[in-house]
């Protein structure tokens, strides 16, 4: 499919030069070897690896009641977050829980607002299985989540309480790595990181 019918689908997804399915919003063009695994020549270990799927389901979990307000049926997010942490554990594989980032943010296409980001959230913190960078997604999502659910004039200062939230949870191993990826990236993350 080319990069044109795939943007037509679904706007967010898919930028030129990258693969199906891939949110181009918020990945570089080239990739940081800080956020690929040792074994695909990256400079990344499992156990950093594992860290930043844990810290991006506990991003996206922190937003999840926005969906589940909006959507109480519907499972798929919650499920995508359950699924990053069963990966970082070894209980999955990184098929299975690059499958329930799909779902999850399928969950998010007819939805707008603080629900849809919500959804967007989960579905990036299980795609950090299959591609370490979606940790920043699913943080930003989760920002974004809660500045749409704030209060008129309140969007602002609700996403950065989120971010300082989301940075107080930072495990001290890939501390340095992901406030250097937000300060990196801040740009192409619709400036949320500035907290």
């Amino acid at each position: 499919m080319d990069s044109d019918a795939a943007a037509a689908r679904h706007p967010l997804f898919v930028g030129q030069g990258r693969a199906e399915g891939v949110l181009a919003v918020i990945l570089p063009k080239d990739r940081d070897p800080r956020f690929i695994t040792i074994r695909r020549g990256g400079t990344l270990t499992d156990a950093d690896h594992q860290l930043l799927a844990l810290w991006a389901a506990s991003c996206a979990e922190h937003v999840l009641d926005l969906f589940e307000s909006s959507q109480p049926e519907d499972p798929r997010p919650r499920h995508a977050i359950e699924q990053a942490r069963a990966w970082a554990r070894g209980e999955i594989t990184m098929s299975q829980a690059r499958t329930a980032a799909g779902h999850a943010m399928g969950a998010a296409r007819d939805l707008r607002g603080a629900a849809r980001h919500a959804a967007y959230a989960a579905g990036q913190a299980a795609a950090v299985a299959h591609v370490a960078a979606h940790e920043l997604g699913a943080a930003a999502y989760a920002i974004k989540a809660a500045r749409a659910a704030a209060p008129t004039g309140e969007g602002e200062s609700a996403g950065r309480r989120e971010c300082r939230w989301q940075r107080d949870q930072l495990p001290g191993a890939i501390r340095a790595l992901v406030l250097d990826d937000q300060r990196l990236r801040n740009d192409i993350c619709w400036s949320v990181f500035d907290c």
